[in-house]
Order: C-alpha cells, then sequence, then structure tokens
C-alpha cells in the first residue's frame, strides 16, 4: 500500500505539479494585462453615472460629434486604403527604379504627431496659407475635408505598409496559369490578387477607421468649428476636467475599435502564405512605368509638402507676414524648456522601448513556443490594447492609478506607453517565433540545457533583427504620441510632443512646427541608426 502512494505522489509530482508550472508565465502575463489594461477599462465604465450619459447624449454637441467623427473617418479610410494599394501595386508589380526611397517617403509621416500634418495643411491652405495666398483663394482647408486630410496624411504609411507587405508573399502560379489561359492583367488582379487581398484590405480599413476616429489632433488643429467626438472628449477632460463625460464618450469611441477587433479574429488569414512558390512577374511596359513614377512622385509630393511647409515655418520671422530668415523661435522654443522636454522625451522613449520589447518578446515565447489552450487564451488577451485607442487608455489610466504612489511618476508614462504599443510588436515577435523549429525546446531537454540557457544562446540571436525593429518601434511612437500621455500627469517636464498643443493653443504656430521638426529629427536617426545596426551584425555574421 505505501509502494502504490508513493508511487502516485510521484505521479503528482511528474504531471500534475509540471502542468502547473508550465504555465507560470500565462499566470504572470494574465494577472499583468487585468491589472495594465481589463481594470482601468473597467474602472471608467464604472465612472459613469446615468446623470452623466443623459447629459451628454441630449446636448447639442454629442448628435454632430458622432456624425462628423464616423464620416470623416469613413472617407479618409476608404481615400487612405485605395491610395495605399495603388502605392504597394506601383512598387510590387512593375519595374520602376528608386522603390526603396519611395518606401521611405511613403513611412515618414509615421514618425511625427498627427497634429503636426495638420499645421502642414494650414500653413499650406490656411486663412494664409501659401498656396492660399498664391493663387489668392477665398476657401480655405479648416472643417470637414481638413480632418479627412490631414487624417489621411498620418494613416496612409500604415495602410500601405499593411498591404504592400502581404502583397509581397503573393504566389505567382495562380496569375502565370491565368496568363497562358490569356486571361489579361488586370483580369487576374481582380479575379486573383483581389480575394487574396481581401483580409489585408480589411484590416487595414478598420485600422485606418480607429485610427481616424480615436484621433484629436488634426480635427483640434484644422477641424474649426466642426467637432468630433475625439474633440469632445479632450475638452471634457483635459481641458474641463469632467472625467464622468470624458468616460461616456470614451465608451463610444471604444466601441468602433472593439468592432475591428471583432471583425480582425472572425477573418483568418486564408491562403496567405509567408512566402510565394513563384514570385509574380512584374510588370515593364513602358505606360505602365510612366503611369506608376508619375503616381509615386504625385504621392511623395502630397505626404512631403505639409511636412517642408511646417518646417519652413520655423525660419520665418512671422508666418505668414514677414517670412525673413530667423534663428529667434529656436530661441524662443529652447528658452521655454524644449531641450530639456526633449532630453526627457528621449529618456521615455528609450525605457518604453526597453521595458515594452522585454515584455512583449517574453509574451510571445509564452504563446508561440508553449503549447495548450492557455497560449490560445492568453494569445488573444495579448492582443486586446490594440482594440482600446490611446485617448480611452490615457482617461482609464487616469481614473484607475489616481491617488496612488504611482501615479504622476515616470513609470506610469512608460508603462500606458508601452501597453498603448504593445500588439503590434507582440503580434511581429508572435509570428517570427511560429516560424522557428518547434522541436527546439525538446532538443534542449533531452541534451539537459534549460529554457533559459535555450532562449539566450538560440532563441535570441535567432530573432534579434525582429528585437530592434520592435524597439524602434516602441521608441518612435513614444516620442510622438500625444493620445494617451495628454490626460496623466507626469512629472514636470513633459514628453515634448505634449508642448505642440501648448504652443497651438498660444498661437506659437512656428515654435509647435519646431517641436514637431525635432521630434521628426530625433525619429529619423533612430531609424537610421537601427539600419546601420542591421548592416553591421549582417556583415560581421558574412565574415564569420
Amino acid at each position: 500500500m505505501e509502494a502504490k502512494a508513493t508511487k502516485r505522489k510521484k505521479r503528482f509530482s511528474r504531471t500534475g505539479l509540471k502542468g502547473w508550472q508550465k504555465y507560470i508565465p500565462h499566470i504572470c502575463f494574465a494577472l499583468f494585462f487585468v491589472v495594465c489594461v481589463i481594470a482601468p477599462v473597467i474602472s471608467m465604465f464604472c465612472n459613469i453615472t446615468a446623470d452623466g450619459f443623459r447629459e451628454l447624449v441630449s446636448s447639442s454637441q454629442f448628435g454632430p460629434a458622432v456624425g462628423n467623427s464616423l464620416l470623416t473617418a469613413l472617407v479618409a479610410a476608404i481615400f487612405s486604403v485605395v491610395l495605399a494599394s495603388m502605392a504597394a501595386y506601383c512598387l510590387e508589380r512593375t519595374k520602376i527604379k528608386c522603390k526603396s526611397l519611395f518606401s521611405i517617403l511613403f513611412a515618414v509621416p509615421m514618425l511625427i504627431p498627427s497634429i503636426s500634418h495638420a499645421f502642414g495643411l494650414v500653413a499650406l491652405f490656411g486663412r494664409n496659407g501659401m498656396v492660399t495666398n498664391w493663387f489668392h483663394a477665398t476657401s480655405y482647408i479648416y472643417g470637414f475635408w481638413g480632418i479627412v486630410f490631414g487624417s489621411l496624411l498620418y494613416s496612409f504609411p500604415v495602410a500601405f505598409l499593411m498591404i504592400s507587405s502581404i502583397m509581397r508573399y503573393e504566389d505567382g502560379l495562380p496569375h502565370k496559369a491565368a496568363a497562358i489561359l490569356g486571361i489579361p492583367a488586370w483580369r487576374r488582379t481582380l479575379k486573383i490578387t483581389l480575394p487574396y487581398m481581401k483580409k489585408t484590405l480589411l484590416s487595414a480599413f478598420f485600422a485606418v477607421f480607429t485610427m481616424v476616429i480615436t484621433d484629436y489632433g488634426v480635427p483640434l488643429a484644422i477641424g474649426g468649428k466642426m467637432k468630433t467626438l475625439s474633440v469632445l472628449m479632450y475638452e471634457k477632460t483635459v481641458a474641463g476636467m469632467n472625467y464622468n463625460l470624458g468616460s461616456v464618450v470614451g465608451i463610444f469611441l471604444l466601441i468602433p475599435a472593439v468592432l475591428a477587433f471583432v471583425v480582425d479574429l472572425l477573418n483568418p488569414e486564408h491562403g496567405q502564405n509567408n512566402f510565394a512558390v513563384e514570385k509574380i512577374e512584374q510588370q515593364g511596359k513602358i505606360w505602365v512605368k510612366v503611369i506608376a513614377y508619375l503616381f509615386c512622385i504625385l504621392l511623395s509630393l502630397f505626404v512631403l509638402a505639409p511636412i517642408i511647409a511646417f518646417c519652413t515655418m520655423v525660419f520665418e520671422t512671422k508666418y505668414p507676414v514677414n517670412t525673413a530668415f530667423t534663428w529667434q523661435h529656436i530661441v524662443n522654443t529652447f528658452q521655454r524648456g524644449a531641450g530639456e522636454f526633449l532630453g526627457y522625451s528621449v529618456l521615455y522613449a528609450f525605457l518604453v522601448a526597453l521595458f515594452g520589447t522585454v515584455i512583449s518578446f517574453l509574451c510571445a515565447y509564452t504563446t508561440a513556443r508553449i503549447k495548450g489552450k492557455p497560449s490560445k487564451v492568453l494569445h488573444l488577451v495579448s492582443m486586446l490594447s490594440m482594440a482600446i485607442p490611446g485617448i480611452v487608455l490615457g482617461l482609464s489610466y487616469v481614473i484607475f492609478f489616481h491617488g496612488t504612489a504611482f501615479y504622476g511618476t515616470i513609470l506610469i508614462v512608460v508603462l500606458v506607453n508601452s501597453v498603448h504599443f504593445f500588439s503590434s510588436p507582440y503580434l511581429m515577435m508572435y509570428n517570427t517565433l511560429s516560424k522557428l523549429n518547434h522541436n527546439l525546446e525538446d532538443v534542449g531537454a533531452s541534451l539537459g540545457i534549460g529554457r533559459f540557457r535555450l532562449i539566450w544562446n538560440v532563441i535570441l540571436p535567432a530573432v534579434w533583427t525582429t528585437l530592434l525593429e520592435m524597439a524602434v518601434y516602441f521608441f518612435v511612437n513614444s516620442m510622438m504620441t500625444i493620445s494617451a500621455v495628454s490626460f496623466l500627469s507626469p512629472p514636470s517636464p513633459k514628453p515634448v510632443s505634449l508642448m505642440i498643443n501648448q504652443f497651438e493653443a498660444q498661437l506659437l504656430m512656428e515654435c509647435a512646427a519646431l517641436v514637431s521638426l525635432m521630434i521628426l529629427i530625433v525619429n529619423v536617426i533612430m531609424k537610421v541608426g537601427a539600419l546601420l545596426i542591421k548592416k553591421y551584425i549582417g556583415k560581421v555574421k558574412k565574415k564569420k
């Protein structure tokens, strides 16, 4: 009997305890997401009162704000996906040169805050804009079309990167077979490429729609009298300190993001492989290349013109009255603490890049390399932050962490940005780890190699490029974000991106433009630095 009891104990220690220990990382990450994502959002829900709900819904501003938000987001999303699809087609399906240059130019708007694009449009097409004065125009860009074009500028690169990356891996065998049957290229695109791209196009549309409807930077700077839900939330919460009404607006802003998340989950990627058996033959006809060149050049000018416009404002004595060259705005901006603010922003961004990369790598390793139902559940939970707009997450953190020792410190800024931008780097690493040999852990265990040693010596060297891309993503987005951090009370000095709103409110457009330029320069340096590191390590590995 004693022998049987001892056997049962050993069996329990081999299976039950080991199985429980296997899922310790899942439990830790589940607690992390409960505290950092779920609980803050629930606290925002709990902050809503019936009186506050009735007050907002019955107000004269609410109805028009909902209509304006839906309409501008819908139009901007349609334009963005169409332009991104055309740009991706030009770069992936034609034999034009300078493709890398065009790809970089199309991605530049991702390196500055959304409000900066609105400043650029005002500098070009505003009441005293450069183009407005040249042509003596009497109509201006403020209002609906200003919001649409401003939103299009900063959301287009996201759609372009999503569409071009998946278009690059489309298999060319179906196209080759269709060409042999005499089916023309335009029909092959409609009948083969579009069905293949359906999932990505849908995801890009909802991603852009969510970005636009939750952004308050563009409508705040160029919307004029036209208010959106995000602006209403900004006014009620940041300016009016009314968290009750802000929470009600936050719930309405959460709806489209959650719907986009659900639609994305319900449309799995059928038929989209990570590699192409045979690449699609690119079109080399002269007229096709001419059209592709013209489109890419015009699109590059459209994307870069507002950025160039607000950069020139920095060096003008008084825009638009006196365009004489001056350094005074740079001196004034730094006298107001821009240099110190920039230094702290870089510090915040480095801490977010470090913490965010580590936590997202460990979470991706847990879900991608440890098999079982808990991994699948954690994978879904890990993408929850994708469904929460930054403006809503920031307000949730204010309500949930207010009054704690954690509130008002650097740590809360690092945490909110890490959570806000978590999903995309996590998915990057999850996809990379999923492609590695699934027997690595089993081989390591049979050789007596511990999991941590295996990760350090085998996994990390294999995925270092993805790790670098993740760190850059966290850094760049932390430098330019204004949505989540604007609702918090970080220690002085605040992130430099918040100075843009401050200068805009004081009508110091030249100083606001300089801050945008500073953020752009830092982010470009970071991107170039990461590229040089990749090339250097690649050369070292080749020599070995």
